[in-house]
């Protein structure tokens, strides 16, 4: 008598559920980084301003150049990352090394060459019309925030690829020790201490370069001290991999950060009611924004350690847990800022006009907020991938092809003002927001003889 084979059991169904909490342990101290390098700008900001209007301008003109290198570096850059989690994903401890010590490298010489075009940028400024008085001051200042670029791009390299390997933590707890070390640092390099007066404004930039190196400095020395530098050498042709990988990641970042910046100018050509406005309502989303923000960087990891581990059949499940809990919060968000928005804004300005309009800017910013946190996501879930063209081109013709330009049209040609900009800008990121998930489920569609 003879039986059937018996058939292989079908594996299960990866689960969105349970993806959700390594998911958030993750993000969480993601979140909390950012968060540190957001107060180093806030405790620059409030120490420097008592020292006049002048000061404070220099400041913040560098601040609005120097975000856009920080942009493009964390995009090249972060190719490190997810080579580590794909490397962490195969239990292949060597490659994690490997790609450390690679990343180091290339992170010194992007830091390098940033910190280069950055200070060669402040002989351009008098051909663009910046005030003379400001630019009489900002020369030391400039230079010294210039080199900040460089313990920045090793810094966040280190937090990659600690990230990578489930240690975001202690990536954090180096985070916050730049933060613990500028305040005193800013204190006595501005105003000095004793019968010495201090540096002013060059101080707040040394303060922050100073604090940055030694935070630098000890993420290296407590890589030193666990081993993780001890093994020597590189793999050939791992570097030019990275910086392959990265360029495209280095473009789509710093075309988004340019696009929301240009934002600002064409606000800026309605007035200064209109400026004030976008700042208080800027200020408050950039907060509330840094939950996409982890949670993109996060979603990248989970994504390249499950390509690592050849666990593919997870990755429609990570991304949906990503998108359901970024999706939430942002619509959590966005109930919020139309409930208080008039509220927040009262509360931030005096002036009738600044707070009419925070109030409608905060309707129209709080629904692109869900948009922008779902197109963020699915940006970092295809980055996970490696899959890095194809998103950044995606992304740049959303932002410069059609957001920017239906900006204009909807804000100027149509005459709707500010709130016209920021709805041409904001139908922009819905396009993203579409496409960007349609091609990760394209990517991750089901093969024969495989799960989805």
């Amino acid at each position: 008598m003879h039986t059937a084979p018996s058939e292989a059991p079908t594996p299960p169904r990866p689960r969105t559920a349970a993806e959700i909490t390594p998911l958030l342990r993750l993000a969480l101290p993601i979140v909390a980084g950012l968060a540190a390098s957001t107060l180093i700008g806030v405790v620059d900001t409030l120490m420097i301003a008592p020292l006049g209007t002048v000061p404070l301008a220099a400041a913040a003109l560098t601040t609005s150049v120097i975000i856009i290198f920080y942009s493009a570096l964390y995009g090249f850059l972060s190719a490190v990352g997810v080579e580590a989690a794909h490397r962490y994903g195969a239990e292949d401890a060597d490659g994690v090394s490997a790609a450390l010590r690679a990343g180091l490298i290339l992170a010194l010489c992007a830091g390098v060459g940033g910190a280069a075009v950055m200070a060669a940028i402040l002989f351009a400024l008098p051909l663009i019309g910046q005030p003379t008085e400001v630019l009489a001051i900002l020369g030391p200042y400039w230079f010294a925030m210039s080199a900040l670029l460089i313990p920045f791009s090793v810094l966040m390299t280190i937090s990659q690829v600690l990230n990578a390997i489930d240690r975001p933590w202690t990536a954090t707890g180096f985070a916050f020790l730049g933060v613990v070390l500028n305040v005193p640092m800013n204190y006595v390099l501005i105003w000095g201490i004793g019968g010495w007066e201090g540096l002013g404004l060059l101080g707040a930039g040394l303060a922050s370069l100073l604090s940055e190196s030694l935070a630098c400095g000890v993420a290296l020395w407590w890589l030193a001290r666990s081993g993780r530098l001890r093994r020597r050498g590189v793999p050939a042709g791992l570097i030019p991999q990275l910086a392959r990988d990265g360029v495209p990641l280095g473009i789509g970042y710093t075309g988004e950060g340019a696009a929301f910046a240009l934002v600002g100018v064409l606000l800026g050509l309605f007035g200064a009611v209109a400026l004030a406005s976008n700042q208080i309502v800027q200020a408050v989303g950039g907060v509330l924004y840094m939950l996409p923000l982890g949670m993109a960087a996060a979603v990248t990891i989970r994504v390249g350690q499950a390509i690592g581990a050849e666990e593919r059949a997870r990755l429609r499940a990570i991304a949906r847990a990503a998108l359901g809990l970024v999706t939430g919060w942002m619509a959590a968000v966005t109930v919020a800022l139309i409930l208080l928005g008039g509220t927040i804004a009262d509360a931030l300005s005096d002036d009738p006009e600044v707070v009419a309009l925070a109030t409608a800017m905060f309707v129209l910013v709080a629904i692109i907020q869900i948009a922008d946190g779902v197109q963020a996501t699915a940006y970092g879930a295809l980055r996970g991938m490696t899959d890095f063209r194809w998103p950044t081109v995606i992304t740049l013709c959303c932002y410069w092809l059609f957001a920017l330009p239906l900006a204009g049209i909807l804000g100027f040609l149509f005459g709707l003002g500010p709130l016209g900009v920021w709805g041409g800008y904001g139908l922009g990121i819905f396009v993203a927001a579409t496409l960007l998930p349609i091609r990760f489920w394209r990517l991750t569609k089901k093969r024969p003889g495989t799960i989805a």
